[in-house]
């Protein structure tokens, strides 16, 4: 039997052409990235790298404040100790007015116990289980049954207990007080923190080539310096020969217009007429004197301490900073300075430069943060800045504020 012929129609292969997809998203891709280029803000240009220079100014800018932030430390912990020993002071106020208090209401108790023993419930019993025992003695028929004693014992009770709450009033604020005081220790300490670690980034980034040339222009400023010393120290020396051919002169003067007020038949004997004779001579020499042996005692102990390693906060004996030399220095010479710098450019007599003694402060910068001790020919003794040791320098190696004469 022949086969059957189909009847569906032939399927017909149609072979279409699918687009390069890959290709056409990284086109289209392309061209929104060249967008977003033409459209963007230009790129901020990089800052230029400081010169030394700036380097250096930045630095000592940056040492300045952090000398200052020193000073502000320095200060809340002098507040904060004080403030500490006002505390304990008050608390020991406290538990001895608090143990009278507690004496006088022991009497009153006795009274309330005996009366309770003899059978009789008084107001004094009740008074101990009062909110307020002036109150409750307002009335005048209980104040009539108490006796005299009893009438004293529930008064000083009273005052005792004013005088307790009081105490306690006074130690609260204190101790708010010292809060404060440690807040303000803790931010300055934070500070001078920053200040140093800044100072430390920046040198941290210089080239040995920078770090040379840093170097140099630290001699140059250090020759500098020592070059107005050894300038102050001539014009000292100077002065000093002046004051002593003057001295010589008037004693000179003097032998000759005393041989002339005798009396007598010594020869040369006048009427005594001879003006000034004797009188004037040697005003404030006693003080002087005093003031060169206390300055001996500063600059032996300031001496001493030359090596030693700055210290933000320290006050010796190992370490010190600025205001913590000199306080110490001083006191050697059984002289008190306060802490700070602020506080010490108050103390004793204002000095020119030109007229500094050995012993004399000598404070910088203008916000008074920084202080040595003058030593004689335009140098001083002074703990520098972290990093640095006690040494002598030249005072003008920074700007010089002013100067004062401790005693």
């Amino acid at each position: 039997m022949p086969a059957l012929a189909s009847h569906r129609k032939p399927r017909t292969r149609v072979r279409t052409t699918a687009p390069a997809l890959g290709i056409t998203t990284a086109a289209f891709a392309s061209v929104g990235l060249l967008a977003q280029t033409a459209g963007a803000a230009p790129a901020a240009p990089t800052a230029p790298k400081p010169t030394v220079e700036e380097v250096q100014k930045k630095v000592d800018d940056l040492y300045r404040q952090a000398g200052t932030a020193t000073q502000k430390y320095n200060l809340a912990k002098e507040k904060t100790e004080q403030q500490r020993k006002s505390v304990d002071g008050l608390l020991d106020a406290v538990a001895k007015r608090t143990e009278r208090l507690n004496e006088a209401r022991r009497k009153l108790g006795n009274y309330a116990a005996a009366q309770y023993r003899s059978g009789s419930v008084t107001p004094t019993a009740a008074l101990l289980l009062a909110d307020s025992p002036q109150a409750y003695f307002d009335q005048n028929r209980l104040m009539d049954r108490m006796t005299e004693r009893q009438k004293t014992d529930v008064t000083d009770f009273e005052q005792q207990q004013a005088a307790a709450s009081q105490k306690r009033a006074e130690a609260t604020r204190s101790l708010e007080t010292l809060t404060e005081s440690q807040a303000s220790l803790k931010a300055s300490k934070q500070d001078v923190q920053r200040k140093l670690g800044e100072a430390r980034e920046l040198l941290s980034r210089l080239t040995a080539e920078e770090k040379a040339r840093l170097a140099e222009l630290e001699k140059k400023r250090e020759a500098e310096a020592r070059r107005k010393a050894e300038a102050k120290a001539e014009a000292e020396r100077k002065r000093q020969q002046e004051e002593a051919q003057k001295a010589e002169s008037e004693t000179d003067t003097d032998t000759a217009t005393d041989t002339g007020t005798g009396t007598g038949t010594a020869p040369g004997s006048g009427t005594g007429t001879a003006p000034g004779s004797g009188t004037g001579t040697g005003t404030g020499a006693g003080s002087t004197d005093a003031y060169a042996v206390k300055a001996e005692k500063v600059l032996a102990f300031a001496r001493a301490q030359i090596g030693k390693p700055y210290v933000w906060g320290a006050a010796g004996p190992s370490s010190y900073d600025c205001s913590g030399l000199t306080q110490g220095a001083w006191k050697a010479a059984g002289v008190a300075l306060p802490r700070t710098t602020w506080d010490q450019v108050n103390v004793g007599t204002r000095v020119a430069t030109d007229n500094l003694r050995p012993g004399d402060l000598v404070f910088f910068y203008d916000d008074i943060s920084h202080v040595g001790i003058y030593i004689g020919g335009g140098k001083m003794i002074h703990a520098p800045k972290p990093g640095a040791y006690v040494r002598e320098e030249s005072v003008y190696y920074m700007p010089i504020y002013g100067s004062v004469r401790p005693a």
